[in-house]
């Protein structure tokens, strides 16, 4: 990653981690470790992390990260006191997007939390920009699915979870949601 990759995830961690609850994680997208090592800053915190730019699993003191994807490549069946999806909804394609509040109901404790980022759609251009100046490696941008960002809020609230938290962030071009397991 090039520098304002780093800032641009820095910023979306920032703005998660105020919303984590509890003492355990479920990072899906977790790249390596990143969110885990700014909450354990502040928090003790443990859980578990997946991502498919990993090549090996990472076990560190307080965290395990497994590669692949989430989630037929997440060998755990555990409950979580919050999921973090910090810049992966846009990589899902809408159908399998659908399916995400109960295949994260499994992972979830009573009154969990769901904490998600994602940008808003007229980002593809700035960072398709980014990416010709080579400013941003711009991870994964080819498949950036192109949804109605708002179906997100849709989605999770007719399958049962309660909006706790929506914001734009970084001049309106990210989103935040957090959503409450009910």
């Amino acid at each position: 990653m090039k520098k304002i990759d780093y800032l641009l995830q820095g910023e979306r961690i920032r703005q998660a981690k105020k919303f984590i609850i509890g003492d355990s994680l479920l990072d899906i997208g977790c790249h390596f470790g990143e969110l885990f090592e700014s909450v354990l800053r502040k928090r003790n915190i443990s859980g578990d992390g997946i991502d498919g730019v990993l090549n090996e699993k990472i076990v560190k003191e307080k965290y395990t990260l497994f590669p692949g994807y989430f989630p037929g490549d997440f060998p755990l069946q555990k409950k979580y006191d919050n999921i973090a999806l910090l810049a992966v909804l846009e990589h899902i394609p809408e159908d399998e997007l659908r399916k995400y509040p109960e295949v994260l109901r499994h992972y979830l404790n009573p009154k969990g939390r769901v904490i998600i980022t994602i940008p808003s759609k007229k980002v593809d251009s700035i960072l398709n920009v980014l990416l010709f100046f080579k400013l941003i490696h711009g991870m994964d941008l080819v498949h950036h699915q192109d949804f109605e960002r708002s179906l997100i809020k849709t989605i999770f609230m007719e399958n049962g979870y309660g909006l706790v938290k929506e914001k734009r962030f970084e001049f309106g071009l990210n989103l935040l949601y957090v959503f409450e397991k009910i």
